[in-house]
């Protein structure tokens, strides 16, 4: 049973970066230096406490997110591990939902890279506060100057060292702490498990002061107190410095930027500090919105133990002992073991079998989760991720988590008749760990199609199922989830009768349609005067369009970016009926959509691609090749790197041909920019190829 902790000193803290800044790194060594590991895990030996999945292990990436719970200077510190591959974003987007706080990691080399990028708009989306900590400063190439101004410009950040490096490359040593004007050394030999402080070298006393200064003067523009200190001329106090940086940080006006070396252990007990220092508590945060019963019935929820119940589901995990776990953070009220709350989501009680303090797979065992906490909870049959848990007395629904939609997909059966039923389970299971992974079956070819956010997501997904659930399952080639759309806008009328012996069909509707903005999805109004069609029948009209829009009149792909609305109309009062209206509203939608005009469209991918510059005519010309645009180029320590736009049908398999056209020395980032129209002759051969797929 975990220790009360004072809610003011919880940290709710997520690590955050593009693939390969050190994100698992960083976070093996907040678990060492707290007592929580006893032996360090390295990444590239597959030994990782964070990276248990045994894909993880293999490939030396992170997949999931994995949380754990640790202590630093009387503080509770709950960990969360994101993965840098855009093709787990999703994991990404439900942490930082339930987070309080950040650490933005950056590569000293690398510096602000596109998936670093994608993860800040993430937290800005959120409103999370964050440091930044820039990694590998021993590294060949490592710049920490490039990397704050890059942070400045390219994220627009009001990002400020607190710390500045001692050395660079192979010659770090350690850091200047802005705050106590002071050198913190680590010893090499030991690890960097000793460390020793002096006084700041001669040498670098003259760029420490400017720092200070600057640090000083960035810090007084945020506070009115140390304004006038700073007009002055007067040194501010420690605990002066401290809390205005904080105050700053949770106010998204100031980001505190560290450095260091996690894998040679260097600068992390600082980092440690710097969370608990200047990151937010749950009580500095606003207390969280919900809605009641009514829509339009705002609830608050304040950080107390003693309001009512209010948490939020925000990750499932299939667990072959447990079953099903449940992550959870409780925003207000507290978590018991037995209790019977409710999902006020799905409106259904449910009854708390167990709760655990997770340390990434292992679990240590709970009777209560309190405010501010985040845990484990098993024996939530109906809970997914995004429902809101709350007391049956007190119900309130939280915002949920938004996913992006998947953009490819790929055909899946099962090898033999037995596998045939493991399959369904299996998928079933997945699928409610991942929100942006979806099952669908193609009532044409009898196959069962999965769709994810790239090939990798695929990649491990059809592995899970055959390592995981011991099931024999073939996939074929990927597929692209393309959409379609209208090309203008259309006034129709349609009429639904039908007569057949006893009670007709009747339903009549005028209505316009028309394309709408990349990215708006359906959209559907009626201005109908005279109640010349009730409310039930415009409900059923539009359950009928989108019906007919998820399999769309061109090719059978979904249908996007539409308005429909609804002007006039007519009903019988006999031979009217939901159904019929519903029947009208699909009918009418397909003849309106093949009277407007028909296009297909297809995700575009923003592609990075990182060489040696001697091969930029080769990697260009590829590239151009494949349908793509060059939207962009620099220079950085000896490498070329290469912005496009390109197809996602033309970026199958990728990874081969950039290891073969550059020897093995490149490498790539790939994700979703928005959805594209296809060339009039490529989306005839698609159509074709996909008719001809359904006659077989």
């Amino acid at each position: 049973m975990s220790k009360a902790t004072p809610i003011e000193h919880i940290r709710n803290v997520g690590v955050m970066a593009h693939i390969d800044a050190g994100k698992t790194t960083v976070t093996e060594r907040i678990l060492f230096f707290t007592g929580k590991r006893h032996k360090l895990g390295e990444v590239h030996d597959g030994e990782a406490k964070m990276d248990w999945m045994i894909q993880e292990q293999e490939r030396g990436i992170t997949i999931t997110s994995a949380a754990t719970t640790t202590y630093w200077r009387d503080h509770r510190i709950n960990v969360i591990d994101t993965p840098g591959h855009v093709d787990f974003t999703a994991e990404v987007e439900r942490s930082l939902r339930v987070l309080d706080g950040t650490v933005a990691l950056f590569c000293a080399v690398g510096g602000v890279q596109p998936q670093a990028e994608t993860v800040w708009r993430q937290a800005d989306k959120y409103g999370v506060p964050r440091i930044a900590f820039i990694n590998k400063m021993d590294r060949t190439g490592a710049d920490f100057e490039r990397v704050v101004e890059e942070i400045r410009q390219e994220l627009g950040a009001n990002a400020v060292p607190v710390v500045i490096p001692i050395g660079a490359e192979g010659d770090f040593r350690g850091i200047v702490d802005l705050i106590d004007m002071k050198a913190i050394y680590y010893d090499d030999a030991a690890a960097g498990a000793a460390v020793r402080e002096e006084s700041i070298p001669e040498d670098l006393l003259p760029q420490a002061r400017a720092a200070a200064a600057l640090m000083f003067e960035r810090v007084s523009e945020q506070d009115i107190h140390l304004m006038e200190k700073f007009i002055e001329g007067v040194a501010p106090e420690r605990d002066e410095m401290v809390s205005a940086i904080r105050r700053a940080t949770i106010e998204g006006r100031f980001i505190p930027v560290l450095c260091g070396a996690a894998f040679k252990n260097k600068g992390v007990r600082r980092l440690l500090d710097a969370i608990v220092d200047f990151l937010p508590s749950p009580v500095d945060l606003p207390p969280v919105i919900g809605v009641g019963s009514e829509a339009d019935q705002e609830l608050i929820r304040h950080p107390r133990i003693d309001a009512p119940l209010a948490a939020l589901a925000f990750k499932i995990q299939s667990d072959r002992h447990m079953g099903k776990l449940t992550y959870v953070r409780v925003y207000s009220g507290v978590l018991e073991n037995g209790a019977q709350i409710y999902n006020s989501s799905v409106g259904k009680p449910q009854r708390v079998g167990r709760l655990f303090e997770m340390h990434a797979n292992d679990r240590e065992p709970l009777d209560v989760l309190r405010a501010g906490e985040v845990g484990a909870v098993v024996g939530l049959a109906e809970t997914l991720t995004g429902h809101t848990l709350c007391s049956p007395n007190h119900r309130i629904v939280l915002e949920s988590i938004e996913f992006p939609a998947p953009v490819i997909g790929v055909a899946v059966r099962a090898e033999s008749r037995d596998d045939r039923d493991k399959l369904s389970h299996a998928l079933h299971r997945l699928a409610e760990e991942d929100p942006t992974f979806v099952v669908r079956a193609n009532q044409e070819t009898s196959e069962v199609i999965i769709s994810g956010m790239g090939e990798l997501h695929l990649e491990i997904i059809v592995d899970r199922l055959r390592r995981e659930f011991g099931v024999g399952v073939i996939s074929d080639r990927p597929q692209v989830a393309y959409r379609e759309t209208i090309l203008a806008p259309v006034d129709h009328e349609y009429k639904h009768v039908k007569q057949t012996g006893g009670r007709g069909q009747y339903a009549h509707m005028v209505f316009r349609i028309e394309p709408t903005a990349p990215g708006s999805g359906f959209q559907f109004e009626d201005t109908v005067t005279g109640g010349r069609i009730t409310r039930e029948y415009l409900a059923a009209i539009q359950r009928g369009i989108v019906e007919e829009m998820a399999a769309g009149p061109y090719a059978g792909f979904p249908m996007v970016d539409i308005l429909v609305t609804v002007e006039d109309g007519s009903m019988h009062e006999v031979d009217s009926s939901e159904q019929a209206f519903r029947t009208c509203g699909r009918m009418g939608f397909r003849e309106a959509c093949r009277a407007a005009g028909l296009e297909l469209l297809e995700p575009l991918m923003n592609v990075e691609v990182t060489a040696p510059e001697e091969y930029t005519g080769p990697i260009t010309g590829n590239l151009c090749s494949k349908r793509g645009r060059i939207v962009g180029m620099e220079s950085r320590a000896n490498a070329v790197i290469l912005r496009a736009m390109v197809p996602l049908a033309e970026m199958f398999g990728y990874a081969s041909e950039v290891r073969s056209l550059t020897s093995g020395r490149g490498t790539f980032t790939m994700q979703f920019e928005h959805y594209e129209t296809v060339p009039y002759s490529i989306a005839e051969q698609i159509v074709e190829d996909r008719r001809a797929a359904g006659k077989k």
